[in-house]
């Protein structure tokens, strides 16, 4: 099972080069911050603009980094199952705990074609995945009996939720009866996500606020939702500021108040303007 707090973490730049030393700090921070779980070379990770030896490099630093002290759950999602696969082996031979994979976007497949896009990627791979599912960036949603399907899968552990649908794992529990993680994707909902069945997120939030993120996390866990409304109230301002403009900029221009590495982005992305800051 993999629950609780996990970052979604950015990919520091020194110009248009990955900072490594930076995200080896990075990591040893979350260690000591109390987050749960690594969400490296995902979106927030800016993967869609890493070349193939940057993403796989950026897993490979964070697993060295991780040291076995937090489980790794390296982003190897494509809407090219054949580069899902190629990046799915490469996070198993650096050591990564599992995978997280996207719905095939661009592509716009029905149903039938989402469930075998997984089906294809499940069994050419060995590490357990994380289906996310982010109907706004990938246009496709998986519906929660194409899920259930997926999680007959024996390597189909888990979903990221970004659909903004906190019916979703009421519908979906009643499908899957598997051990599941059940994952928000978004920050600002996830108490309420939580208490509609859900176990963890994987936040953007956390790479500013891991500490807090984590002890909302474990409050939910413990069945303590009034002190974890009461740790949201006060994040909530820092969600709405983090995606004020295009993710990661938000995160990426907080990280460079807190001295964790440079707020550069890569285009399309832009950092932060100053009028804006």
């Amino acid at each position: 099972m993999i629950t609780g707090s996990l970052v979604a973490l950015t990919t520091p730049f020194a110009g248009d080069r990955i900072d490594e030393k930076a995200l080896h700090r990075m990591v040893k921070w979350h260690i000591e911050q109390g987050t749960h779980g690594l969400v490296p070379a995902g979106t927030t990770g800016e993967s869609a603009t890493l070349s193939r030896e940057e993403h796989e490099r950026v897993v490979e630093i964070v697993v060295d980094a991780a040291n076995g002290k937090l489980p790794v759950v390296a982003g190897a999602g494509s809407n090219n199952p054949r580069e899902a696969i190629r990046y799915s082996n490469h996070a198993a031979e650096s050591g990564a705990d599992a995978v997280l994979h996207m719905a095939g976007y661009y592509n716009r497949p029905n149903q039938e074609g989402l469930y075998r896009h997984f089906e294809v990627v499940h069994n050419e791979t060995v590490l357990p995945i994380i289906v996310y599912n982010i109907p706004p960036r990938a246009v496709v949603d998986i519906l929660p009996e194409t899920l259930a399907r997926m999680a007959a899968l024996p390597r189909v552990v888990g979903v990221k939720d970004a659909t903004g649908d906190l019916n979703r794992p009421l519908l979906e529990r009643i499908q899957i009866h598997e051990e599941f993680s059940w994952l928000s994707g978004e920050d600002g909902t996830a108490v309420a996500y939580n208490a509609a069945g859900g176990n963890g997120c994987i936040s953007v939030t956390a790479n500013i606020a891991p500490a807090q993120c984590a002890e909302m996390q474990a409050a939910c866990a413990n069945g303590d939702y009034r002190r974890a409304m009461e740790i949201q109230a006060q994040l909530m301002p820092l969600h709405v500021a983090l995606f004020s403009e295009p993710s990661p900029a938000g995160a990426k221009f907080a990280a460079s108040l807190l001295g964790h590495c440079s707020q550069d982005c890569r285009l399309p992305i832009t950092a932060l303007a100053k009028a804006r800051q």
